[in-house]
């Protein structure tokens, strides 16, 4: 049997493990004799920011592929929204009174799992920063289900692992914001959106730019707690000065609980969309 192009030629894998086993000699200890791949002071170069950025995009792609992952449920929140078990400690009274959305994003995503569960954890897994907060809320609900769930993390000035209910083979780490934030709406069948802070905001309005320019299908966008966003953005503001059309505010929904939010997404109209079609 004619042997496969991928089995025609020796493997990489056993090539860096032999290139380690070479006698030690001035030669072999030059950062000229590493093999370009296993050569981690090379990769990072500067001129090599267009295969990161690539490295970056394909891995992710093809471990959610092998994992048999084809949607996901987006939760974005806040890291510093507590549990209300440790609503006492937040360094605010607000974030203390939105500690009840940690319990939201729990049940949410706890519900959601439960239906995954149905399609054998292909469809509406859930994915979330990884972080603390309103990420590990999204996490341990789906924990709770006996499900999986997926966990984006990025390197960060300070010190952060992810939380400890993310599943372990779908904890990622990121370097660049950009190919991370494509990757949470490329699987995305819903946008759950927590009150959060910048990074939060930055997510939330990337997701509706691209809906609102027709860069990818309108899917659900749930806003939960409504005081919370209108206190945030002056929505109606927007549309008044034109700086946005009115149809605009219709690319999202305002929900408290996670039953409204799971009523939502059953009721979505998935016809509605934009001429556009995802940025792939």
């Amino acid at each position: 049997m004619t042997k496969s192009f991928e089995s025609r030629f020796r493997d990489a894998g056993i090539d860096r493990k032999t290139a380690s086993e070479v006698p030690d000699t001035p030669q072999t200890r030059s950062p000229a004799y590493r093999l370009a791949f296993a050569d981690e002071d090379f990769m990072c170069r500067s001129e090599l920011r267009p295969v990161r950025l690539q490295l970056e995009l394909l891995k992710f792609e093809m471990l959610m592929d092998e994992m048999d992952i084809d949607s996901t449920i987006v939760m974005f929140g806040g890291a510093r929204i507590p549990s209300p078990a440790n609503k006492d400690t937040a360094r605010t009274k607000t974030l203390a009174d939105l500690s009840r959305f940690y319990e939201e994003a729990r049940r949410f995503a706890f519900a959601m799992t439960e239906r995954s569960k149905e399609s054998n954890m292909r469809e509406n897994v859930v994915v979330t920063g990884g972080g603390p907060g309103v990420m590990e809320a999204g996490n341990l609900g789906a924990h709770e289900a006996g499900g999986r769930s997926i966990g984006l993390n990025i390197v960060l000035p300070h010190e952060q692992a992810p939380n400890a209910y993310v599943t372990p083979e779908l904890a990622f780490n990121f370097h660049y914001f950009a190919i991370r934030k494509m990757h949470f709406l490329m699987r995305a069948a819903a946008i759950c959106v927590f009150p959060g802070g910048f990074g939060t905001l930055d997510e939330l309005f990337e997701t509706l730019t691209l809906i609102q320019t027709g860069r990818m299908d309108r899917i659900p966008v749930l806003l939960f707690g409504r005081e919370f966003w209108d206190g945030i953005v002056n929505w109606e503001a927007l549309s008044e000065a034109g700086t946005i059309s009115a149809e605009d505010l219709d690319l999202f929904k305002f929900v408290e609980t996670a039953e409204e939010a799971l009523e939502v997404i059953d009721t979505w109209n998935f016809a509605d969309k934009r001429d556009g079609l995802p940025d792939r």
